[in-house]
């Protein structure tokens, strides 16, 4: 490897040399007029994207989308890494390595909290602070063991574009979730109608409300549910019912639902197909700043637990606190002084640190695994504290 690497932004006057080594890293082609396309989006989405070159080579990219997720209902900045990639002859040499520490500073130093990112391989991100935080079901259904179709008040209607619409409906769904996208009006433009195409159905309740929406194709003797998102059981039946109307035409539906989605529980024959597939990571990228913004579960009276936190890679966060939890729920982290005398209650990684608090793992699971240390009582105390909340993310980058 040449000497000469330096790490710095990457710009539209690199446009060509960074799609080449996408289309590379990731295996497609586009066409003049689809990157011409690819252009403006990226000209339009907020993001940094920073490259590693080696003797003024371009040898190493990656791009951190300006984000939000939902965590307990409220809003978190979030740096979505994505487009990571390298040539051949660069790999293996610490190039990504350098590009993730430098996004971690630069996220830090633009607000973002917690970052989340697709792995390629669990591993590899793990070592860096990642580590997973939500998983998803894939079902697959024949037409015969759909659920039966039922009469309901309201009334189906086939809707095309009108975003607006069906995102107040989304972000009433998502934010009972944790890690799930704040979409804006561009990722519905440009991400959600190029990931998710074909019709669009809305469920109105006999008030005329909008209760819920989903976003499918038929192709070749399948349904494909890109997108099932509804606000109360109503508008749930009635989505299905309004799924079960294409039994005709089709011989099994496909699709994606929350960890803890309860489909087969509901159906007449539950002996569908269904896997469990781990999905995104995430990391905490300033801890004390996050856990500023996390609402605890509210208690009769605050909480105190000494706590330290390894991070190799983002220094900041390494250290020992005192995390300060009110009965309200806010919370600081204090890190203490090397003078300052307190027992150790709590020891953990970043990585384990964020799936505790988005809530992919509680902490006496994790506890029972050797992933967080310290004694019981602690453990269970904090537990009590973390609230209970599924992680969902139905979005990619």
């Amino acid at each position: 490897m040449g000497t000469g690497i330096e790490i710095k932004a990457l710009g539209m006057e690199h446009f060509g040399e960074a799609m080449a080594l996408s289309q590379f890293a990731f295996q497609f082609q586009r066409t003049e007029q689809e990157l011409e396309k690819i252009k403006e989006q990226l000209q339009e989405e907020p993001a940094d994207r920073h490259a590693a070159f080696v003797d003024g080579r371009l040898a190493a990219q990656a791009m951190v989308l300006d984000l939000e997720i939902f965590v307990g209902g409220k809003r978190f900045a979030m740096g979505g890494v994505a487009g990571v990639a390298t040539w051949p002859e660069y790999r293996r040499q610490g190039l990504v390595a350098k590009l993730l520490v430098h996004s971690l500073q630069e996220m830090k130093a633009k607000g973002q909290t917690i970052s989340l990112l697709a792995p390629f391989a669990f591993a590899f991100y793990r070592k860096f602070g990642w580590e997973m935080h939500t998983e998803y079901k894939a079902y697959t259904i024949k037409s015969a063991h759909l659920p039966p179709r039922n009469t309901y008040e309201g009334r189906m209607e086939r809707i095309y574009g009108n975003y607006s619409l069906l995102n107040g409906m989304y972000e009433q769904y998502a934010s009972r979730y944790n890690g799930t996208l704040v979409r804006t009006e561009q990722w519905w433009k440009y991400r959600v109608s190029s990931r998710k195409p074909g019709q669009t159905a809305v469920y109105y309740g006999a008030s005329g409300e909008a209760l819920g929406y989903m976003i499918y194709e038929v192709k070749t003797n399948r349904l494909t549910v890109h997108e099932l998102v509804y606000l109360n059981e109503e508008a749930r039946e009635a989505l299905w019912s309004y799924i079960a109307q294409h039994d005709s035409m089709i011989e099994e539906v496909a699709l994606t639902a929350p960890a803890d989605d309860l489909l087969p529980y509901l159906l007449p024959n539950p002996r569908i197909k269904q896997e469990t597939i781990p999905y995104f990571m995430a990391r905490i990228v300033d801890a004390e700043a996050f856990v500023r913004n996390y609402a605890f579960t509210e208690a009769s009276a605050e909480d105190r637990f000494v706590i330290t936190i390894d991070d190799e890679h983002a220094p900041w966060n390494a250290g020992r606190y005192m995390l300060e939890i009110g009965a309200s729920g806010n919370a600081q982290l204090r890190r203490l002084q090397q003078d300052e005398e307190a027992a150790e209650a709590i020891r953990t990684d970043i990585g384990t640190l964020t799936t505790m608090l988005l809530g992919y793992l509680r902490p006496a699971q994790l506890s029972q695994i050797g992933r967080i240390h310290g004694g019981a009582d602690a453990i269970n105390r904090l537990q009590i504290r973390i609230p209970e909340r599924m992680t969902f993310l139905p979005d990619f980058f």
